[in-house]
């Protein structure tokens, strides 16, 4: 598969169309879209919740993107937590990387993982596996999840729904960008950790 074509396929532009061709089926799509992304993470997600925001209002759009990413997140590490331990993913299990990350979030439980939830970059189908693996209670990673994303997905939403003043305003456009650098950078180090399982 051409996951460079995928993506080139999902544009903001091209998602924002494809929520308006479906709004007859009320806000399915734009549930189903960021709900995908959980378990495939070459997807856009940032393209899904922005895509959201500008086709059903900034609050309709957080809300959808929101329910539809933590339904995702949610499914993958039930899936995991139940099957985790079937000889399919046995060779997952005993890599010395996963052995360490899964005993860092048992270690340090709704900590980390809500930080790289809220953070737009962070490798969320990693954080969902792993976790599923290891022994953090399902109410832990629910409140990590839900909470996480609350914060990561408003931020994104939020300059979707106002992306015209983004794209007309330098200074703006240039802060948010700086800002999600950081974020992409906090999260790429938060990553590191995770699989290195150091502190």
């Amino acid at each position: 598969m051409d996951f460079e074509a995928v993506r080139e396929y999902f544009t903001i532009e091209n998602m924002r169309d494809l929520l308006e061709s479906y709004r007859d089926y009320g806000p399915l799509a734009g549930i189903f879209l960021p709900m995908l992304e959980a378990f495939f993470p070459f997807l856009p997600l940032f393209a899904f919740i922005m895509a959201n925001a500008a086709a059903y209002g900034l609050w309709g759009g957080f809300f959808y993107s929101w329910l539809g990413s933590c339904l995702g997140s949610l499914l993958l590490f039930v899936l995991i937590r139940s099957f985790g331990q079937h000889r399919f993913f046995s060779f997952v299990n005993r890599h010395p990387k996963v052995r360490k990350s899964m005993t860092w979030v048992e270690r340090k439980g709704f900590g980390p993982i809500f930080l790289l939830f809220c953070l737009p970059f962070s490798p969320s189908a990693l954080i969902n596996v792993v976790a599923g693996l290891s022994k953090i209670s399902k109410k832990q990673f629910m409140l990590a999840l839900m909470l996480g994303k609350v914060v990561m997905i408003f931020g994104i939403s939020y300059i979707g729904y106002d992306l015209l003043s983004f794209l007309h305003k330098p200074f703006k456009t240039l802060l948010v960008a700086f800002i999600i650098f950081i974020l992409w950078y906090v999260g790429k180090k938060l990553e590191v950790r995770m699989e290195l399982g150091k502190e």
